[in-house]
């Protein structure tokens, strides 16, 4: 029997998965052709282009050396379809927009792994965890490296933060939730929209606590958002936890200025004018007003973004912000000068030595918030 050998394969979707996958494929490959076809001509023309439409360390590379020779982009989904060997969907898993699931259910042609949920439920349960802490002065970090050092629970996915992001955490769970419902379990059903209640309860209790902690008010107050997508080294900003943040300090009338290595400033704009549906929406992740998205502005690097700001969040574990010169951001900032840690990435002691009023998530309370509620007073 003649095994026919591989010729050509053919990606749908030029998106966050399907774009860089196929390119390592190209890469490691090279005697296959390998096209990636979408329907987005603009999504493609960047594929084509010196400016690619998303960002991965050393994904630039790899394109440039295998574009035009065996790595081809195109919208012609019809073509490269019909002469592929093999053909991978790279798309999101959609979810209903109208009638009974809406916002929850995947189509039925599609399933998810139900990893994703578990690894879900393992990030909110830690950031319950941090909540505890603050309230009891413990720090979050010894307890989830003491809770890591169980072989039956281990290290991954014990770090306090903001909350989970990207296109698959949300999206998983609540597609879930609704197998449940539909299959008469809704006790089971109510655990997992907990996993989803606790993490949006994270974003909104450090909203809370930074606003609180800066005299009840961030009304007209400059504040520094550093990190923008939901994780560092990616341009992604698909279910990011920033704009949650973003949404909330703006619904209080603060003046943001935005700094993230690989966000464009129109994704950002993007973002922050986009309904998001969820089964039981806030008000503060309503579409912005232009007014509001005037409140926005995008900075360059890390000290444009703090200087004269009141208080500065990070968002994203950027390498980057490790190593900034925090000595010179507090020089240009207001005084009282605030940082708020959703990622725990520095020395919090040695802010506090420059001058810092320091929120860090998980972490024992700085003395001037022990004074100051949870939850601003209105």
């Amino acid at each position: 029997m003649e095994v026919k050998k591989m010729g050509k394969i053919c990606c749908i979707g030029a998106g966050y998965v399907g774009g860089p996958t196929m390119a390592v494929i190209a890469l490691k490959c090279p005697s296959i052709e390998v096209a990636v076809v979408d329907i987005s001509v603009p999504r493609i023309t960047a594929w084509n282009s010196d400016q690619l439409p998303i960002y991965e360390p050393g994904l630039e590379e790899v394109v440039k050396q295998c574009r035009g020779k065996n790595l081809f982009f195109s919208f012609d989904v019809e073509k490269h379809v019909s002469e592929a060997d093999i053909i991978f969907v790279s798309v999101n898993t959609p979810t209903k927009t109208l009638s009974l699931g809406a916002g929850k259910a995947a189509d039925l042609t599609y399933w998810e792994s139900a990893a994703n949920a578990f690894l879900a439920q393992r990030i909110s349960s830690v950031n319950a965890m941090s909540a505890l802490c603050e309230a009891t002065g413990a720090d979050v970090s010894q307890v989830s490296h003491a809770v890591g050092k169980d072989t039956r629970i281990g290290h991954k996915f014990l770090n306090a933060s903001v909350g989970f992001g990207g296109s698959c955490f949300r999206k998983d769970i609540v597609n879930l939730v609704y197998i449940c419902e539909c299959n008469g379990l809704p006790e089971v059903a109510n655990y997992w929209k907990q996993v989803i209640k606790v993490n949006d309860y994270q974003k909104n209790r450090f909203v809370n606590r930074l606003v609180s902690s800066m005299f009840n008010t961030v009304s007209g107050k400059k504040i520094a958002i550093l990190g923008f997508a939901f994780k560092k080294d990616t341009g992604n900003t698909r279910e990011t936890l920033a704009i949650d943040v973003c949404k909330g300090l703006l619904g209080d009338k603060a003046r943001l200025s935005i700094y993230d290595p690989q966000v464009t400033e129109d994704q950002i704009e993007r973002d922050l004018s986009m309904n998001k549906f969820d089964w039981d929406q806030p008000i503060h992740l309503q579409p912005l007003s232009p007014t509001s998205v005037k409140q926005v502005s995008i900075a360059w690097d890390a000290y444009e973004a703090t200087k004269d700001a009141h208080g500065v969040c990070i968002l994203s574990e950027w390498d980057e912000f490790r190593t900034l010169d925090f000595q010179k951001i507090f020089n240009n900032m207001q005084k009282p000068a605030f940082v708020f840690y959703g990622r725990n990435i520095v020395n919090v002691e040695k802010l506090r030595e420059i001058g810092f009023i320091i929120y860090s998530i998980g972490k024992p309370l700085d003395p001037w918030l022990k004074d100051m509620p949870a939850v601003a007073q209105y």
